[in-house]
């Protein structure tokens, strides 16, 4: 693998920019916005809610005509979030405070996902929330009047805290999320860059509501970073081949996301970090990947809220590995865009790989385990899936096939044509 990779925009930062451009004043102006299938179910909902989005193809560039914090109004259709549970999960904190109802939901995978983690909180706030089973989309939030509320949370998850937070700009005080692991803080960032009043204090963020005069928000010309959990994907194919040598570009290096790099770096992987900037509140800077060979080994505790995202990468290359991976104490996996941890052992064992499942996570046997053998994939429209296991088919024996490939453009819609790019040189 040699070259450079430059990456599609960030999709958790996407995510919040769009909405909090939604509630500003004025018309932000988002550069390299994320092209993401999911982002855009972003986009849609806020235009669905009385923001103006203007997308520029050409120049790379989304505007977003805000209609202030207590400008947004009634859609009159049900929102649709597509594959993404940023977008509901998020957008149901921002729901919770006006003064209309709305119901929101998305695709079939979708409506298989736990949402009682924020209904909690947010009915605890006062917000009236119904869902099926009391617990999955379809959701109607009837907003209203909310209080401000100090919550504990039981596990750490960065959507239900930025639910909370922004439920928490249209309350009746200073709203205050305590995380017993501390997890990515784009949405505080982003608060504060708008000019919302924000207090950081260890693992606790407290956001003033807007509605008793701290802060206004205010459009804001932004830049989004290329996105960390995509690089992935190069960092790992480079660590394949001894030779690689490769530079991915403009990476958000947030430090509440990079301890996948450090992972890496522990498992053997060389990776360099150069050309750090702060932009916005954020870290960007560009990564130098050479080919190296990875030694292995558990991936558990308190490691595993930061990384969640890349574990699917980090499983399918066990069997390159010398000791293997174990992921444990992942049951959160299992509710993600698919069971991943059932796709992640079949697709593995498909191609050869000896494989132990466990309820919170598995075990994936070494390269001493036998090399893997190319197969046909079937992702189960997992964009993660998908993309890990066309990364370890580079170095199987024999072809691999991924079935439904276009589901990668959930996240990462440009990555097979710069896997054929990459793989040409």
């Amino acid at each position: 693998m040699q070259g450079k990779v430059v990456l599609p925009g960030d999709k958790s930062m996407s995510h919040r920019y769009a909405m909090i451009a939604g509630l500003a004043e004025g018309t932000s102006e988002l550069r390299h916005f994320s092209a993401a299938a999911d982002c855009h179910s972003t986009l849609g909902c806020m235009s669905a809610l009385g923001a103006e989005v203007k997308i520029d193809k050409d120049n790379d560039v989304v505007r977003v005509t805000g209609r202030g914090a207590a400008g947004l109004k009634s859609s009159w259709r049900a929102l649709d979030a597509g594959n993404s549970g940023t977008t509901i999960r998020l957008l149901s904190g921002i729901l919770a405070g006006q003064d209309f109802t709305t119901k929101i939901s998305g695709d079939e995978s979708l409506q298989k996902r736990p949402m009682k983690r924020i209904m909690g909180p947010l009915r605890e706030m006062g917000a009236h929330i119904k869902g099926r089973d009391d617990n999955f989309a379809p959701l109607e939030i009837h907003g209203g009047k909310l209080r401000a509320i100090d919550y504990r949370m039981p596990m750490a998850s960065a959507q239900v805290k930025s639910a909370v937070l922004l439920a928490g700009l249209f309350a009746d005080g200073v709203t205050s999320v305590s995380e017993p692991v501390r997890t990515r803080d784009h949405t505080e960032l982003m608060l504060e860059e708008f000019g919302a009043e924000i207090e950081k204090e260890g693992k606790t963020v407290r956001v003033h509501s807007l509605k008793l005069g701290a802060g206004r928000l205010q459009a804001r010309s932004l830049a989004v970073p290329g996105d960390l959990s995509s690089a992935v994907f190069w960092i790992a194919a480079a660590c394949l081949f001894p030779d690689s040598n490769i530079v991915v570009e403009g990476v958000g290096l947030n430090p509440t996301r990079t301890e996948i790099l450090d992972l890496f770096a522990a498992l053997g992987a060389k990776i360099e970090i150069v050309d750090y900037k702060i932009a916005n509140g954020e870290v960007i800077g560009n990564l130098l990947v050479e080919g190296a060979s990875l030694k292995g080994g558990v991936i558990a505790g308190g490691q595993i809220p930061l990384v969640i995202d890349e574990l699917p990468m980090l499983a399918a290359l066990g069997p390159y590995t010398e000791e293997g991976i174990e992921i444990r104490d992942a049951q959160e996996l299992r509710v993600k865009e698919s069971d991943r941890i059932s796709a992640l052992v079949e697709n593995l064992q498909r191609m050869g790989a000896q494989v132990e499942e466990r309820p919170d996570g598995l075990r994936v046997a070494g390269r001493a385990a036998g090399k893997l053998q190319g197969a046909e994939i079937d992702p189960r429209g997992d964009h993660r899936i998908a993309m890990a296991f066309a990364v370890a088919g580079l170095a199987a024996e024999g072809n691999t096939v991924i079935r439904d490939a276009d589901c990668a453009g959930v996240s990462y819609p440009t990555f097979f044509a710069e896997l054929e790019r990459m793989a040409e040189r």
